[in-house]
């Protein structure tokens, strides 16, 4: 694979808006979930809904910035002089972080024995999502060598005990993927998506191309009637996932693969037109959901996503509004830790007894307003984690 002369290779300031935004409204939803008698607005929508909320948005988002941040990612290590052995090695380390931390969080959650464990789940949990921090921290380039080893086999050690401590609800010892997580469906698709960069060289025809295999292989896994072989399954799974980070990748080269137009950018709006009339035209037979992950919810979010990513371009990058975007950047810059942060603190509360509000924040209004409040609160939290430089890094 060769460099992209004419990629942008600037800070682009509004997909790290983005990135922010999208993070904080995850913190947002998540701790929702917890609270009663709120809007059906504010939750999932139920598989068999045909509809979508915003909440049901917080994924697709993830998954599309994570597309559109492959190509300044590869480019930036092809400028750098990296081998293709060394940028393989990254990405396949980053791949296999993000699978195993989202297996780790999705059995914290259930599928174990708690009579049978000998630390209880909470406890169990709680090291699982604290792990991940010694292990893949952005250590300064000053911090002491032999303490940074420590850390991370220590971190290591830890998982690796944690599989052998786990007793599944059949008696048997380790975990299973499950559905893998968050973090994991993010690793497959992301792996998926690059590897296919890579070999077609990210030629923008090319992935146009992959994101059609990709609906086409996820409506065919959906179809009543039609048997396909288990482990083309597997694949057309996750290829629903790599939908949206395959379109992320195509939003970013129709805006930076060549001069940064402040004009209208035609080839972006003629997506947004694709994605929303592909999405409703495959809603009737395949309905919208994301639980069921229909073609119709990756491409209507794919439409979503570039639409919000379009007027943040115009306000930040054009119109150069970009003061109030700083609320955000925390996140944005950390975004791994602050989706940690919350899970860490619940099993450790949970583990430990503790209630940190009343009951009267777990309900209507008021908890809708708890979830604001620590969702701003995780943004200042991660503000002082950058600043003394903890920072997950994959």
């Amino acid at each position: 694979m060769k460099v992209k002369e004419n990629l942008y290779n600037q800070r682009i300031i509004s997909i790290d808006a983005l990135r922010g935004i999208t993070i904080f409204v995850m913190i947002f939803v998540n701790e929702l979930a917890s609270v009663a008698n709120v809007p059906q607005w504010m939750k999932h929508m139920p598989a068999d809904a045909d509809a979508m909320t915003f909440v049901d948005l917080v994924f697709p988002a993830f998954l599309f910035i994570v597309g559109m941040s492959v190509p300044f990612a590869f480019n930036a290590r092809l400028i750098k002089g990296d081998s293709a052995k060394t940028i393989w090695t990254h990405t396949l380390k980053r791949a296999l972080a993000l699978i195993i931390m989202g297996v780790f969080m999705v059995n914290a959650s259930d599928g174990y024995d708690a009579e049978q464990m000998i630390i209880s789940p909470a406890f169990w949990g709680f090291l699982a999502f604290v792990m991940p921090i010694p292990i893949w921290n952005k250590y300064a380039k000053d911090f002491p060598a032999g303490l940074k080893s420590i850390l991370q086999y220590g971190g290591i050690s830890v998982l690796i005990t944690l599989y052998f401590l786990y007793v599944r609800t059949d008696g048997s010892i380790g975990m299973t993927p499950q559905w893998w997580g968050i973090l994991g469906l993010i690793g497959w698709a992301y792996l998926i998506t690059v590897i296919y960069y890579w070999l077609v060289s990210g030629k923008l025809w090319a992935m146009i191309v992959f994101l059609i295999l990709c609906v086409s292989l996820n409506s065919a896994n959906l179809t009543q009637n039609l048997h396909l072989p288990e482990w083309l399954r597997f694949i057309a799974g996750h290829l629903t996932h790599a939908t949206l980070v395959t379109a992320g990748i195509i939003i970013s080269l129709l805006f930076f693969d060549r001069k940064v137009e402040k004009k209208i950018n035609w080839p972006v709006i003629g997506f947004i037109a694709l994605f929303f009339s592909f999405g409703f035209f495959l809603r009737q037979y395949y309905g919208i959901s994301k639980i069921q992950g229909t073609p119709a919810w990756t491409l209507l979010s794919a439409g979503i996503c570039t639409v919000l990513f379009y007027f943040l371009f115009w306000l930040m990058e054009v119109k150069k509004q970009t003061q109030w975007s700083n609320f955000f950047m925390p996140a944005a810059a950390n975004p791994l830790l602050i989706y940690i942060l919350p899970g860490a603190i619940y099993y450790f509360c949970k583990a430990m007894n503790i209630h940190i509000i009343p009951g009267y924040f777990r309900e209507g209004v008021p908890g809708i307003i708890w979830s604001l409040v620590f969702s701003t609160i995780m943004l200042f939290v991660m503000k002082i984690c950058n600043k003394y430089k903890i920072q997950l890094h994959l």
